[in-house]
């Protein structure tokens, strides 16, 4: 999964792209759990692109999407959010694939 690496390139992917935003944490031992999965779940959803958002690098950027729990997902098609799965437990794989599925662009 991609890196973010600014601000202006999460407003750019939000704005331009379908994308899912994976908001995670080096410490998260539950983000930890469903980083190996995640690969086949991009693969799954190829119409998407996926980032992975440092929480601790990005915390202003939380802040301001309402994300104070990790693991998250946040989901946007060309700068309208599509839905969140926001929450501080732990997601698995189907809970995840079922998200996903269930947007509508």
């Amino acid at each position: 999964m991609k890196k973010l690496e600014s601000v202006d390139q999460f407003n750019e992917y939000k704005d331009s792209h379908d994308t899912i935003f994976m908001f995670t944490a080096g410490w998260c031992p539950d983000c930890r759990v469903i980083d190996p999965i995640m690969p086949d779940i991009e693969k799954a959803f190829p119409n998407y692109s996926f980032l992975s958002v440092d929480r601790d690098e990005f915390i202003d950027l939380c802040i301001e999407m309402d994300i104070y729990g990790i693991p998250s997902f946040l989901a946007f098609s060309k700068g309208h959010e599509l839905g969140r799965f926001v929450s501080r437990d732990r997601k698995t794989p189907e809970e995840i694939e079922a998200f996903i599925a269930g947007l509508q662009s």
